[in-house]
């Protein structure tokens, strides 16, 4: 397949996919109007040529789309290449939510939703992934390294195939090792969100540990603090303390 032109920094790329025309209509209007470019298709076969054809800076995915739906256009586009997701769905049964973010949305909006506040998740989302990073500030800990200029990490030496939010999280613990950091602080200045379900942390937080940890049901690593938040320990002590993600 040809390489997908990417989208410059100056003028970032958004896909629309919603076979709700007057959704889509909405939606690109506001994205258009915050000075995005956008382009808009109803399907997901539509939406993996279009990506294909010219990479997005970013993809508002609705999930009930017709023969393909949002979440198999979700792992295609992951095969693709890494860009950042949100998913839209007239759905609000959690178990929904959980599935578009485990596979690697990077955020979930339910409808009816206030196009308003979608521009500001679509906002935040890629100033998260298009910041720039200091050079040269690798990040070692427990066998794990992480070069965030590149956007590389391996584990042991070996590669780690890590969503861009997985990266971004993986990153600030170690940034942070030994600190107790809530959900509510690692929405914020991970995600770079004020506002936003928890949940969200903990599904990343699992999916996570299944990457980084030798026992992902007992962690040593990335340790839960029980009511509070996780702490990151660089050190392989004792399980005392850790936890799975069970107390949700």
């Amino acid at each position: 397949m040809q390489q997908p032109e990417q989208p410059t920094r100056t003028a970032p790329r958004i896909l629309v996919v919603d076979d709700d025309p007057t959704v889509a209509e909405v939606v690109t209007g506001y994205l258009e109007r915050a000075g995005f470019a956008v382009d808009q298709v109803a399907d997901g076969p539509s939406a993996l040529a279009t990506a294909a054809a010219r990479w997005p800076g970013l993809v508002v995915l609705d999930l009930m789309l017709p023969g393909m739906d949002g979440l198999e256009v979700c792992r295609e586009l992951r095969r693709l290449g890494p860009v950042p997701v949100i998913m839209l769905t007239a759905r609000s049964d959690e178990e929904d939510r959980i599935l578009g973010l485990e596979i690697g949305a990077d955020d979930y909006v339910t409808k009816p939703f206030s196009p308003r506040e979608l521009v500001l998740r679509v906002e935040a989302v890629l100033r998260r992934h298009t910041e720039v990073r200091r050079p040269g500030a690798l990040l070692r800990a427990a066998g794990l390294e992480v070069d965030p200029a590149a956007r590389r990490a391996t584990r042991n030496g070996r590669p780690l195939a890590l969503t861009l939010r997985e990266f971004d999280l993986l990153s600030y613990f170690l940034q942070h090792p030994g600190e107790v950091c809530d959900r509510e602080r690692l929405m914020r200045d991970v995600w770079g969100w004020d506002f936003g379900d928890l949940s969200t942390v903990t599904v990343h937080v699992r999916r996570l540990r299944g990457k980084v940890e030798e026992d992902p049901a007992r962690p040593l690593l990335i340790q839960t603090v029980w009511g509070v938040g996780y702490r990151f320990e660089s050190g392989t002590g004792s399980r005392a303390g850790s936890g799975s993600e069970s107390e949700g």
